[in-house]
């Protein structure tokens, strides 16, 4: 019996030529979806009939009430190594697998410094003067030599960018919750005792923290305040850890310098959102793992996973 098998948010409608899905000829019949699925009775509707799928991070959220609503589905893969928008504990009590597939944080690292780079020496506005024959040069970048880039959260993409600021002969500070000294010292990481103390020294602060209701507007009005009024703020994590209202407040009365994100409460964001007409904001449409390397490691990890299940020994199982 030939099992059915979508591929969601395939939006490049690259996912067939990133792995060799012919690993499944015979077994498993795929179908592409390269569109936003905007609803759930849409969603339920498309993909009722399958029994495996794989989806693209957190672009079509799988709460308990849409996998209620789809019996054949026994495989869900998810590009990650975790989702926030997929319901686990809802999947396992239905008898659905949950499985990830492996990125790698260069791609979302690299992303992050083009933000930086790209609003410190203003590159959008002397871009569009050099293409329609404007002025030449009107701005005055802010050089990063010597400056202080504050790291609110020192996992493996925070160490990452530790890197890369050092060979810029940046200072580098660091927070999170449970961050201790002797873990700082040993990528040269000065470790802050406070989030406020961390904000007030940074002239960059970049976010790297997994998003829970414990960290959800980790970075409100009061820690924003705290922010030098010529300091950047960078968010290619997750939109929900900062206040985005705060945010907006905070770029629209020029109390920071600017912000650089990836990521947003909702998404697409709408066209008539205040973030897409803001000066000082530079902003990508959550690319930061669109890669061509990162998307060959996601697609190959996914059908590595559908053989596997199909051999009934499914690896990188998430838990709930």
């Amino acid at each position: 019996m030939t099992r059915q098998c979508a591929i969601l948010d395939d939006y490049q409608q690259v996912a067939l030529r990133m792995a060799d899905w012919s690993l499944l000829d015979g077994q498993v019949h795929i179908r592409i979806y390269s569109h936003e699925i905007a609803t759930a009775d849409e969603l339920v509707h498309a993909v009722k009939d399958c029994e495996i799928l794989v989806i693209m991070r957190e672009r079509t959220p799988f709460p308990a009430e849409v996998l209620e609503r789809l019996p054949k589905l026994r495989l869900l893969v998810t590009t990650g190594m975790r989702n926030a928008s997929v319901d686990i504990a809802a999947a396992q009590r239905l008898g659905i697998t949950v499985c990830g597939a492996r990125g790698r944080g260069a791609a979302p690292t690299e992303l992050t410094w083009a933000l930086i780079l790209g609003l410190t020496r203003h590159l959008v506005t002397e871009n569009e003067n050099f293409r329609n024959h404007g002025p030449w040069q009107t701005t005055i970048g802010t050089g990063l030599y010597g400056k202080t880039l504050g790291l609110v959260g020192l996992g493996q993409i925070g160490k990452r960018m530790t890197r890369i600021a050092q060979a810029m002969d940046m200072r580098v500070i660091a927070w999170s919750p449970h961050l201790t000294a002797v873990r700082a010292e040993e990528v040269g990481v000065e470790a802050i005792g406070t989030l406020n103390e961390l904000m007030e020294q940074s002239d960059i602060v970049s976010v790297h923290m997994v998003l829970s209701e414990r960290t959800r507007h980790l970075i409100g009005a009061q820690e924003l305040a705290h922010m030098r009024p010529g300091a950047y703020l960078i968010n290619t994590s997750r939109a929900g850890l900062i206040d985005q209202s705060a945010m907006i407040e905070a770029l629209q009365h020029h109390r920071i310098a600017g912000a650089g994100l990836d990521v947003f409460e909702q998404e697409p964001l709408p066209a008539d959102h205040p973030l897409r007409s803001l000066p000082n904001v530079l902003a990508t449409p959550h690319i930061g793992y669109v890669a061509d390397d990162n998307y060959r490691s996601f697609y190959e990890d996914a059908v590595d996973d559908i053989v596997q299940f199909l051999k009934g020994e499914p690896v990188r199982v998430l838990k709930p």
